[in-house]
């Protein structure tokens, strides 16, 4: 395509549009890069690509390619051998992530297309692992990225701990005078103390800094400097053992780029496709139909550049005729009608949709040629004729069967009559070339040529003299006039000048223009009509379509509930047998206890109530009463199924401790309900009974509990005020579910976490002693709660 006409075009602007669109760099390039084909074949490609996507976006519209990055960089360092960074390897995951999502999303894709790229996705999970095995969410390297990095780790901490106590022992007593402050810090990796410079001899050891003042000795005391020299050692193994750790999983992604290249460009592939879908959403595009002659057919076309309330335009040019002169007004749409019709053909061979109604139609142009615009330059000494005519030149030269030429003021900026002869010239050598040409003039002649002239057409863009405003309809068919003679007298220039002015025209001028007035007139009535039709069929045709669209969509959904209810169905009736099988097979061959009969039950019964089948209705629950609970009274747990008597309330009457055979439980108020046998009188109930029932209700509770309580406690991430909530609750759970001992996880981190939650443990009443994890158990990052 001619690279001037694309500018002239704005073609960039749509670029740019379509680019802001992309959600990473890959895709990003794909459409600065775009540019229109002359290949029908690569067109149809692009157009089909657009389709599909934008079927997909409409089907599923949060599908994308998420978090993916552009990794192109970091797996060509990996292939030269280069280390990557921890930040590159979080890059990768996330991209690899995001390869799986749409992998999975695309696997069962019926649009061949979109089919065919999911299959060039590739998630590779044994990266994914080993990268979600070595880094935590921020990039930071994990303790279980290597079997040393962990114990590497832990003996840094050992001589940290060592080295800080002994230098806080100094600081505090030992050195207390000879210093200026008593802290400890760091010059040139080793912990120092700032030492008075007049009590250098009470301190000795090796001086690493001093002060500006020269007051002050930053000075490293002999008897740390072993254990400095340990810390140090520590940390530079720990440092080799990273080095050694990347270096290896650099390796691995280098061993895997081709599939990385692969994946990448088949991500930046969807997203611009996404890109090129959502462009045609926004612009409430349509596909152009392809016509397989040089015809155009452009129906309610509107410029993608324009802003606010644009009226659309009908444009046909091609077939009787392959030349429009299109006049009119000054600021009434001309240019634009040129801009539109260009833009419009150049995007739909970049494979976009097009800003128009459906059923336009546009050819496979083999170029398009624009002369818009102002061409003068002071810098070459030319003119705005001579800018135009340099231009048109190299049109001259190039246009021909299959091209499109697009002339803005064809023949203006020199003398009218010549200007006029220039054009009429210019238009016939085009239309025997055989390329389709459309331009604007003022030029009465060139009204004239087109109305006399076979293979051209004229036509107009509408002025409203009542308020002296342009309307942009375009009408093909008509001549436009300039208006000048009324719009001057509008304006309120006095009428004998204007009396004077018309007096000074042709007699043939004069007819010809009263000629053009009535047909204008009588054609208006026509086109009002015939839009009236043309909105009724619109109208129709859309309620049609979207008709039929639900009719599909409604079958689709239907059929696809039906064979996910049959699968499921399948599937758990399946389970079921097996499920009674097992137990009769158990039945046949021991003695099944009463709780293992019925935990098959309940199993049988949860796969009957997963059975797809109409809902059954609930018995309405009628609200409790707000009540006002009092020490003493018996009351029992909705959720918890805990009962015994209220020994305490806290939290302002919103939470209730029950207690019952030697045990206590915290729950809200609002779960509670008075228990069964205990509701008369003053709402407390005989000792005895109530002994009795809350032994069983324990024992019945520890039964529940244990099926549901876990051996561990995971609190990393949390604050420590939620950990230390979820773990009192945990505690008092564990204990009734009748477990010896739990794993509390808290992780290394400061510290602060894991001393609260070991101060808080030791606290409990429940628990009988704790100790820090042994090495296979987590470590100094976990504690082991043994209950009493």
């Amino acid at each position: 395509m001619d690279a001037r006409s694309l500018v002239l075009l704005e073609f960039a602007a749509v670029r740019d549009r379509l680019a802001e669109l992309t959600a990473f760099g890959p895709s990003r390039r794909l459409a600065e890069a775009l540019e229109p084909e002359s290949d029908p074949v690569l067109v149809a490609r692009a157009l089909d690509e657009t389709d599909q996507a934008r079927a997909l976006l409409r089907d599923r519209p949060g599908v994308g390619v998420g978090a993916a990055h552009d990794i192109g960089p970091a797996v060509e360092r990996a292939v030269r051998g280069g280390r990557l960074e921890p930040g590159h390897f979080l890059e990768i995951a996330e991209t690899l992530d995001a390869t799986s999502r749409l992998a999975t999303t695309l696997a069962d894709e019926r649009r061949p297309l979109l089919r065919d790229l999911g299959r060039e996705l590739h998630p590779l999970p044994g990266l994914r692992s080993t990268l979600a095995r070595s880094f935590d969410p921020v990039g930071e390297l994990l303790d279980t990225a290597s079997p040393r990095l962990g114990p590497l780790r832990g003996a840094v901490r050992i001589a940290y701990d060592r080295l800080r106590r002994r230098l806080d022992a100094l600081v505090g007593s030992e050195l207390g005078g000879a210093l200026q402050e008593p802290i400890v810090t760091l010059r040139n990796g080793r912990y120092v103390v700032p030492v008075k410079s007049e009590a250098r001899s009470r301190v000795k050891g090796i001086v690493h800094d001093a002060s500006g003042s020269g007051q002050t000795l930053f000075v490293e005391p002999l008897v740390v400097v072993e254990l400095g020299n340990a810390w140090r050692e520590a940390l530079a193994a720990e440092q080799e053992e990273i080095a050694r750790i990347l270096d290896e999983l650099s390796s691995f992604v280098a061993a895997n780029a081709e599939t990385l290249r692969e994946t990448l460009g088949a991500l930046a592939r969807f997203d611009f496709w996404a890109a090129k879908a959502q462009l045609a959403s926004l612009m409430d595009g349509v596909r152009a139909e392809t016509a397989d002659r040089p015809v155009v057919t452009l129906l309610g076309a509107r410029h993608p550049g324009l802003t606010g309330r644009v009226v659309p335009i009908d444009v046909r040019l091609g077939g009787d005729y392959t030349a429009m002169v299109v006049t009119g007004p000054n600021t009434g749409g001309k240019t634009v009608t040129l801009r539109t019709l260009g833009l419009l053909a150049v995007m739909h061979q970049a494979g976009l949709h097009v800003p128009a109604d459906a059923g336009s139609r546009l050819p496979i142009f083999r170029d398009v040629f624009a002369d818009i615009g102002d061409e003068q330059s002071i810098a070459q000494s030319l003119s705005t004729f001579s800018g135009h005519l340099r231009r048109i030149i190299r049109i001259v030269e190039a246009a021909g069967p299959g091209t499109l030429v697009l002339l803005d003021e064809l023949g203006a900026g020199t003398d009218p009559t010549e200007g006029s002869a220039l054009a009429q010239a210019l238009l016939d050598h085009f239309i025997r070339a055989g390329a389709l040409v459309a331009a604007t003039t003022h030029y009465a002649e060139l009204k004239a040529y087109a109305h006399t002239t076979e293979r051209a057409r004229n036509a107009s863009v509408e002025f409203d003299l009542d308020t002296l405003s342009p309307t942009y309809r375009l009408t093909i068919g008509l001549p436009g006039g300039s208006q000048a003679f009324a719009i001057a007298e509008r304006l309120g220039l006095p009428a004998p000048i204007v009396a004077d002015a018309r007096s000074r025209l042709s007699e043939s001028q004069r007819a010809f223009e009263e000629t053009l007035a009535r047909i204008r007139e009588a054609e208006g009535e026509t086109s009002d009509r015939l839009e009236h039709a043309r909105a009724a069929e619109a109208r129709a045709a859309e309620a049609l379509r979207h008709a039929e669209e639900e009719r599909r969509r409604a079958r689709r959904e239907r059929d696809e509930l039906v064979r996910s209810a049959r699968a499921e169905a399948e599937r758990l009736v399946t389970d079921l047998r097996e499920q009674l099988a097992d137990t009769q097979r158990r039945l046949e061959r021991e003695t099944v206890t009463a709780p293992a009969i019925e935990a098959a039950l309940g199993r049988a019964e949860t796969s009957l109530e997963r059975l797809p089948d109409a809902p059954r209705e609930a018995p309405s629950a009628v609200p409790a009463a707000p009540r006002t609970w009092r020490l003493g009274e018996r009351a029992r747990s909705r959720n918890g199924g805990w009962e015994g008597r209220i020994a305490a309330l806290e939290e302002a009457g919103r939470r209730a401790t029950l207690e019952a055979g030697g045990m206590r439980v915290s729950v809200p108020v609002e779960e509670l309900e008075p228990a069964l046998g205990f509701g008369g009188g003053d709402g407390r109930g005989g000792p005895a009974a109530g002994d009795g029932g809350a032994a069983s209700n324990a024992a019945a509770l520890q039964v529940s509990r244990a099926r549901t309580v876990a051996s561990s406690l995971d609190l990393r991430g949390a604050r420590v005020d939620e950990a230390l909530d979820a773990l009192g609750h945990y505690l008092d759970d564990a204990s009734m579910a009748g477990l010896d001992k739990v794993l509390v996880i808290h992780g290394h981190g400061t510290g602060a976490l894991r001393d609260a939650v070991r101060t808080q443990a030791a606290e409990h009443p429940l628990v009988k002693q704790l100790r820090p994890g042994d090495r296979h158990e987590g470590g100094d990052g976990a504690t082991i709660v043994t209950l009493g």
